[in-house]
């Protein structure tokens, strides 16, 4: 199996996320895609988040219409801080397969930063999503060279819009209906997220 995983905090989940995975799926050959919420990202460990149970519900009615997209709970479940190495050397011995760790150029730049980094590439390549105008050139220059022969593009158009942007909009009273899928955008009316 050719398994691709998409870790993040998902705080909402939205059309980037979606069409990134969808992206990853079609230039890799994937027969899944899992989608992991994070517990608590070590590189954002003091940012204000929504409680892991909610965000993985939205998480699960954003992809509930995509066959070959799964979700998982394994960094929910294990709490703490969630590190990739962690997390791909767990799905290796549960389900092991050849895995893509899927993420955007921009969070490659902080790769140095990650927990055992070296490992992680033993577990798992990655797939980086390359946006217009950076190249895939580009984006792999930022980090040291012994890791990118386990690296692979992405490509895919550009999805101008952000968690971040998501939940502003929403805090403003402001249409996000475009970037969340419909099901996402009435659990969170429903459950008043991101409300002033």
């Amino acid at each position: 199996m050719r398994i691709g995983v998409l870790g993040g905090t998902f705080d909402p989940p939205h059309e980037g996320h979606l069409a990134l995975a969808r992206a990853a799926a079609d230039a890799l050959n994937l027969d899944e895609v899992i989608f992991l919420p994070t517990h608590r990202n070590p590189l954002k460990k003091d940012a204000k988040q929504t409680g892991a149970k909610k965000r993985m519900e939205m998480v699960r009615l954003a992809t509930k219409n995509e066959p070959a997209f799964a979700v998982s709970d394994i960094e929910v479940e294990r709490k703490g801080l969630s590190y990739a190495v962690d997390t791909m050397r767990q799905l290796q011995m549960v389900r092991p397969g050849d895995y893509w760790f899927i993420l955007g150029a921009d969070a490659l730049k902080d790769f140095k930063k990650w927990k055992q980094p070296e490992k992680l590439l033993k577990l798992a390549r990655l797939a980086v999503a390359v946006r217009p105008p950076e190249t895939f050139q580009d984006a792999i220059s930022r980090i040291p060279e012994q890791f990118r022969a386990r690296i692979d593009a992405v490509p895919m158009p550009p999805v101008e819009i952000s968690s971040t942007e998501i939940r502003e909009r929403i805090s403003g009273k402001r249409p996000v209906s475009q970037w969340v899928p419909r099901d996402v955008l009435q659990y969170i009316e429903e459950n008043r997220l991101y409300r002033r």
